[in-house]
Order: C-alpha cells, then structure tokens, then sequence
C-alpha cells in the first residue's frame, strides 16, 4: 500500500474525483495527524484492492444510520493504533468517511465525515447532519461532522 506523502502532496489514486485537488490535500491532512499524534505512517490502496474495509464501513453506516453513500469510493485503508481501530473511505465526490472504534467496550466510537474544499454535501448526508468548517494548510476549507457508534461492529 503506497503511504500518503504529506510534504508533496499528489493526487495518485483520487485522480477521477472532480475535487481530486482538494482530496488529496484532506488525504494528506489526515496522513499528517497520525505521524504527528501516532508516529503511524498512513498508507491507502485502491478500494477495489481494500474491498474489506470500504465493506465494513459501509456496514456500520448503513446498520447505524441507514447511510448508503452514492459516490464511488477510491481508495481506502485500515490499522490500529493505541487500542483504537481506524478505517478510511475516500469516495471519487470528494467524501472522506473514517470509522475511529475503540477495541475496548466504552472505548470512544464514532464516525467522521469530511468533505473536500469545493464540494457539495452530499445529498444522503444534506438534511441528517449539520457540517462544522476547519482550516487546513493542507485541505483548504474542510467541512466535517460526525455520529456516535451505539452497536456492535
């Protein structure tokens, strides 16, 4: 799985996403939080070659929320760090989903959306959740939200 350069950013992998620019810029804004915080270097494949993962995401927000995201996703990627399973979609709409799940039970579990700078909210996501907007250096404009996980995954 390539790692996700953060000082030169690129937009391998995200090229077919209208917003691939700015995706790459939120792909590597979350590649730089986890060298920093984890000293976890962030690697993706293609969401074909990571099937697993984008299948398992979709399955917590679908049981979850009753989410289905129409965008294609691209590329995706999933570890482990500090007792905390992670996994990340990044979809061809600019849409970046990341599962954080505790590994211990009362452990913090939550989903997080991000949308890329000079996208829309995605329709399934429009009227169900209310975006918050960051600053990145990286990503721009980053608008993001997110939901507690209450079940089993």
């Amino acid at each position: 799985m390539p790692v996700v350069d953060f000082k030169d950013v690129s937009t391998e992998g995200l090229a077919s996403s209208p917003v691939a620019e700015a995706l790459a810029g939120l792909r590597a804004n979350e590649a730089r939080y986890f060298k920093n915080k984890y000293d976890h270097v962030f690697t993706t494949a293609p969401a074909a070659e990571a099937s697993d993962v984008v299948d398992w995401v979709h399955e917590v927000l679908s049981t979850e929320r009753d989410l289905v995201i129409a965008s294609p996703p691209l590329e995706a990627t999933r570890f482990e760090v500090e007792g905390t399973r992670w996994a990340y979609v990044f979809y061809e709409s600019g849409l970046s989903i990341n599962v954080m799940y505790a590994v211990d039970a009362g452990g913090k579990r939550a989903v997080g959306f991000k949308l890329s700078d000079g996208m829309e909210v995605p329709a399934e996501l429009a009227d169900r959740f209310k975006f918050a907007r960051q600053r990145s250096k990286l990503a721009g404009t980053i608008r993001g939200s997110f939901f507690v996980i209450k079940g089993e995954h």
